[in-house]
């Protein structure tokens, strides 16, 4: 399954859409997740960011031994998707341990 975390571009043919975090987390914990794509800004920051699901799968791989996916970001927010590209570093370093 890939899933697109995003409010408003389309879904791009053959992606799952997810329009809140923890919708995204719900097909994660699935295990069937292979590809997870990520926008930052989704409209209501209470509701919370794509930054929310690295953390989450962050948590998971630390804690857990979860098997992340193939983590892309496609935010136009460039100082979020830095702070997101520096969370998926970390999930590839303790994935590899």
């Amino acid at each position: 399954m890939k899933v697109y975390l995003d409010d408003l571009r389309s879904t791009p043919e053959g992606w799952v859409h997810a329009y809140w975090p923890d919708e995204a987390i719900e097909y994660l914990k699935t295990g069937k997740v292979e590809i997870i794509s990520l926008d930052h800004d989704l409209g209501d920051d209470n509701r919370g960011t794509g930054y929310d699901v690295v953390l989450w799968i962050e948590e998971a791989v630390a804690t857990e031994g979860f098997d992340p996916p193939e983590i892309r970001v496609h935010s136009a927010n460039s100082a979020a998707r830095m702070r997101m590209q520096a969370g998926i570093n970390s999930i590839k370093n303790l994935s590899r341990k």
